[in-house]
């Protein structure tokens, strides 16, 4: 029988699971399910907009008797660390995990597993993580060092095809999403703004892993092309620093037009108000004029050019302007490119512009010559049961 990985689609931090084990022990499933039912039954008018997001302003306004008791109890339990709106899927893993089961009075109560979940059992928790693939997505991090959310999306699609039942991208992004906001939480894996990275405490827990657990082949098939992707990265961005300047522009037109400008302009060194690049897009039924601005340069880029890209929309005759430089922006410079009632600046920095050149094709090619075979062992299985 085949066993999926990321069987709980609207995963929860295991904070939020402990929360609502002990805040619920107790009452029957029945009604700690027809509490999460009630509350997604529900939804606020123009008229009377709710706030969701404040349990003590909404639940004993829309809930009453024993569901008002358990939302309650679920909000209060360690510190409001789960909304009882949002409880769905905590409700969910909890099932799945076998982390509560039925007692001789009808109560749900911890079981065997999830008392030793709340105590924070090492072999349960790796249990759990193993059946999500958490520890998966540990391994991805602990190969790339660092990465941001869209970097680790196509390993992590191809993986969850391979072991799960999901299939869409949209749906594979909000399984990683979840999943990483959980190994933030239990500090395996920290933020810094979009970029995630593997902590000491994180590499030390897939360390620790019982060397019976056999890793996948797969596994270092998919590492050798994250080693290899990276290593391509790094010679794109040294072959941006190092390419003549004009023929730098020529690139970003290129790139303007893979991602569906149209009448791209490439403009001649002077009279062009320092306007490199210059094409029209449309934006729903507005057909617009955008002119861009590139700054191939190792400093950090400063406002001053945001305010000069400005001076320079009425000139061509454009609302807006993107910013393209191959370093970064200063601090200060996001909150003047979106300054209130000013036309808006787009800034774009060397690290989003690679991934907007691999997303377009421009000056990267993808390899699709590499072909992997994996059973599907459903089509086995249903003969089987048949």
């Amino acid at each position: 029988m085949v066993t999926y990985k990321t069987i709980t689609p609207l995963f929860p931090t295991y904070a939020q699971t402990a929360a609502m084990i002990k805040a619920v022990s107790g009452y029957t499933k029945k009604s700690v399910h027809g509490m999460i039912s009630e509350i997604r039954g529900q939804s606020g008018t123009p008229q009377k907009p709710v706030d969701w997001s404040i349990p003590n302003s909404w639940i004993d306004e829309r809930l009453s008797g024993e569901y008002a008791e358990i939302a309650n109890k679920i909000w209060s339990q360690d510190n409001h660390v789960l909304n009882p709106r949002h409880s769905y899927g905590t409700y969910m893993f909890i099932n799945n995990g076998n982390l509560m089961t039925v007692d001789m009075q009808g109560c749900w109560q911890p079981s065997a597993k999830g008392k030793a979940f709340l105590k924070g059992d090492k072999t349960v928790l790796r249990e759990l993580d193993d059946a999500e693939a958490i520890l998966q997505l540990l391994e991805l991090l602990s190969v790339r060092g660092q990465a941001k959310n869209g970097d680790l999306l196509p390993e992590w699609i191809t993986y969850l095809r391979q072991n799960s039942k999901w299939n869409s991208e949209r749906a594979c992004k909000s399984t990683l999403y979840a999943r990483l906001v959980n190994l933030v939480d239990r500090k395996l894996v920290k933020r810094n703004g979009i970029v995630y990275q593997i902590t000491d405490s994180g590499q030390k827990w897939l360390d620790d892993l019982p060397q019976t657990k056999l890793r996948d082949p797969l596994d270092d098939i998919m590492d050798s092309v994250v080693r290899y992707n990276e290593q391509q990265k790094a010679l794109l961005s040294e072959q941006l620093h190092n390419m003549n300047p004009y023929h730098f522009e020529i690139l970003i037109g290129q790139l303007l037009q893979a991602m569906g400008y149209e009448d791209v302009t490439v403009t001649k060194a002077s009279g062009d108000k320092g306007i490199d690049v210059i094409g029209n897009v449309q934006v729903g039924i507005t057909r617009i004029t955008e002119v861009v601005q590139v700054k191939r340069m190792q400093n950090s880029v400063n406002r001053p050019l945001i305010d000069q890209l400005r001076g320079a929309l009425p000139y061509h005759k454009a609302i807006r302007g993107t910013l393209i430089t191959t370093s970064k922006f200063s601090s200060g410079c996001a909150e003047a490119a979106n300054y209130p009632g000013a036309a808006p600046i787009t800034l774009i920095d060397g690290s989003r512009l690679i991934e907007l050149l691999i997303e377009n094709g421009v000056g990267i090619k993808r390899n699709n010559s590499l072909e992997l075979l994996s059973i599907d062992m459903s089509v086995f299985e249903e003969q089987t049961e048949d």
